[in-house]
């Protein structure tokens, strides 16, 4: 029972880190670009991925924890798949309305049980699939507006969906397969992601952006945000790796929209954003959503592991559903706002 209170308590802890750094992030990065004119999304990712991976090295130098071994070519094709992923996402957002990339993410859940369903024989009850269906119906509701096909937009946005998808399955996989920690992880890779971002980063900002990150004027107002969010990206980057590790890609989408239904609130509540009948009755709906894939996971989990067990914590650790419960009143991915600006944070990592 010490163990699984110990993971319990270590679940807990990357939920709620996750939640508290993102919604932060959202506040900082939305100030930096609609208040002072950076628009620079993926560049800006770039120095984030960075000055993780210099945090850590620090770390890691004052023995705050070990570096593992592990093969080379894994760990440079997965930070390079996940850069892609980035980028991307931000070239979706370029060529999409608004409503269809807030499609495209909501993509993301039923095409990872898709894919962990057919290579990993994951098994998702009809229970955990109903849950995430209202949960995926109330996110659509609160902040789908408008929808507008176009070719280029629609095969950019189909390989975001596949390339983040593969990229947080291999998060976990690799985490467990490897037997290496989310820091470890997260070390290794974070320099060949920010690699890939700051040769293509600038270069898709221009063509979303119509300016050059190189040309524009910082200020030190403009350079004190910047450096708050790289600060807080950290912790950003490591819980998302921590999260996916403790518990699953689905797990970690979840509380993806669970943040953008509290950041939803929050910019009502404190930065007096437009809000409607509309996304109160969404936002009802996907946490009434997140509360049943929380119900059903806990009893799923009850009955697969036996009471008394002393490797139960081992055995929870492998279930890729584990519950939300203990934080769904703490309660995502980014705020979705109704300019294009404001929505590019969302793939800020």
């Amino acid at each position: 029972m010490g163990e699984k209170w110990e993971f319990q308590v270590g679940v807990v802890g990357a939920l709620f880190l996750s939640v508290a750094s993102s919604v932060s992030i959202v506040i900082c990065n939305k100030a930096l670009m609609s208040n002072l004119g950076f628009h620079f999304a993926t560049t800006l990712t770039s120095w984030h991925l960075m000055v993780t991976y210099c945090t850590l090295h620090l770390a890691q130098r004052l023995k705050f924890f070990e570096t593992k071994s592990v093969d080379m070519k894994t760990v440079v094709m997965f930070g390079i798949l996940n850069g892609v992923s980035i980028g991307l996402l931000n070239l979706s957002l370029g060529f999409n309305s608004i409503g269809f990339y807030q499609m495209t993410k909501l993509a993301i859940i039923p095409f990872t049980v898709l894919l962990e369903t057919i290579f990993l024989n994951k098994h998702f009850s009809r229970k955990i699939k109903f849950s995430l269906f209202i949960l995926l119906v109330g996110v659509g509701i609160a902040s789908i507006t408008d929808l507008q096909l176009n070719f280029v937009g629609t095969v950019l946005s189909a390989l975001a969906i596949i390339t983040t998808c593969v990229g947080q399955i291999l998060t976990n996989t690799i985490q467990k397969r490897l037997n290496v920690s989310s820091t470890q992880l997260l070390y290794q890779s974070a320099p060949f992601q920010a690699a890939v971002l700051f040769v293509f980063g600038p270069m898709v900002d221009k063509f979303l952006t119509k300016q050059s990150v190189f040309a524009f004027k910082y200020s030190p107002l403009v350079l004190g945000f910047i450096v708050l969010s790289c600060l807080i990206a950290v912790s950003v980057n490591f819980s998302t790796f921590l999260v996916i590790g403790k518990t699953s890609p689905v797990t970690y989408q979840v509380l993806g929209h669970l943040k953008t239904c509290l950041v939803l609130g929050f910019g009502y509540t404190l930065l007096h954003d437009p809000f409607t009948e509309r996304n109160i009755i969404g936002i009802t709906i996907a946490v009434f959503g997140m509360g049943l894939y929380s119900y059903f996971c806990t009893n799923e989990s009850k009955k697969k592991v036996p009471v008394g067990d002393l490797s139960t914590a081992s055995q929870i650790k492998d279930k890729e559903n584990l519950p939300l419960s203990t934080v769904k009143n703490v309660g995502v991915q980014d705020n979705e706002g109704h300019e294009k600006v404001k929505a590019a944070k969302d793939s800020l990592v």
